[in-house]
């Protein structure tokens, strides 16, 4: 492992709630082999789920109209919904409106905090946008198949020389009108504190002349308490993980997406990246200053926004040196 590699000190033993209510297990049973129906069709879907771009991409009924979305973006969208549902998830989501310009130009950098690999199929039922992700997830069971047929920018975080490549193969998707979507902070957390974010990425943005979509993602049970069972952090295993998700009752997502930064307000990678994290992470004990009125999606049953999807808790202690788990990081 290289040194500069992203860290978290997240474990499932420390960190990955074992107390909340569960489905039967041929419930779960059941949900996983809907899961894994749903994944084949998107091998047969794969072609045309490769590069949805991004809603309105040179698709305007007039100046003041609102973006078309694009028949490839809204059956990705739809795809995934059925993703979330079949797991049992519901999707409380915070969704600003589109406006009429965002069908013009290039794409936008999609930046979220990182939980779980439960994060990339809910951005994905909202805004479905190119995912960077690193090498490993290639070796994934079904999903790294899948994830390299549908377009999935692919970092090779061992290798630094990789990097500058990297950087402009996600600055060549934005100036294409496609959104790319990244974690920067390089590794998933619990979800009750988070890490820098890197600034590799937000050099694409800079490069390509993107604005930035914060996102904030937050996991709760219906009765409102947060969850940390989606985590997928430390030496967590992916199936091990989709079975303890498949077998949550009640799980509910909160996904809110916050005012872009506009490209030019910031002309330097590391400002920029500091501008997003601070965004997405807000303050700790304070209502999140982007949380917006709720519009919904609805894989499964859909409510309202009702919890502060900004706050955390960065001061929450991890006991020991564990291995972190990464999906896609960027170094600094």
């Amino acid at each position: 492992m290289s040194a500069w590699l992203p860290t978290a000190p997240c474990t499932p033993e420390a960190c990955v709630s074992g107390s909340v209510a569960t489905v039967p297990v041929p419930r779960r049973v059941l949900r996983c082999a809907v899961l894994a129906a749903v994944l084949a069709v998107g091998f047969a879907l794969a072609p045309v789920l490769a590069r949805p771009g991004r809603a309105g991409a040179g698709a305007h009924a007039g100046p003041e109209a609102p973006p078309r979305e694009l028949p490839a973006e809204r059956l990705m969208r739809g795809w995934t919904r059925l993703l979330v549902a079949a797991l049992g998830v519901r999707i409380s989501a915070a969704v600003p409106p589109r406006s009429a310009s965002a069908g013009v130009g290039p794409g936008a950098l999609l930046v979220a905090n990182h939980v779980s690999w439960l994060d990339i199929l809910l951005i994905g039922a909202l805004r479905p946008g190119r995912m960077l992700a690193k090498t490993e997830v290639r070796g994934w069971p079904l999903f790294g198949r899948l994830a390299a047929g549908i377009g999935t920018i692919f970092i090779e975080r061992d290798r630094l020389r990789a990097l500058p490549r990297t950087v402009e193969e996600v600055a060549a998707a934005l100036r294409r009108g496609e959104d790319v979507v990244v974690f920067p902070e390089g590794s998933t957390w619990c979800g009750r504190g988070g890490g820098r974010f890197r600034p590799a990425a937000f050099q694409a943005a800079l490069g390509a002349g993107a604005p930035v979509q914060p996102v904030v993602i937050r996991y709760r049970l219906a009765g409102g308490e947060p969850t940390t069972a989606p985590a997928f952090v430390g030496d967590d295993g992916l199936l091990a993980s989709v079975w303890r998700v498949a077998g949550v009752r009640g799980l509910v997502a909160e996904v809110t997406l916050l005012p872009e930064i506009p490209a030019g307000r910031h002309l330097e990678r590391r400002a920029l990246a500091r501008a997003a994290q601070a965004s997405v992470q807000g303050r700790p004990g304070r209502p999140h200053p982007g949380h917006l009125h709720p519009g919904h999606v609805h894989p499964g049953h859909p409510e309202p926004a009702h919890s502060q999807p900004g706050q955390s808790n960065p001061g929450h202690p991890h006991p020991g040196h564990p291995q972190p788990r990464r999906l896609a990081g960027h170094p600094s």
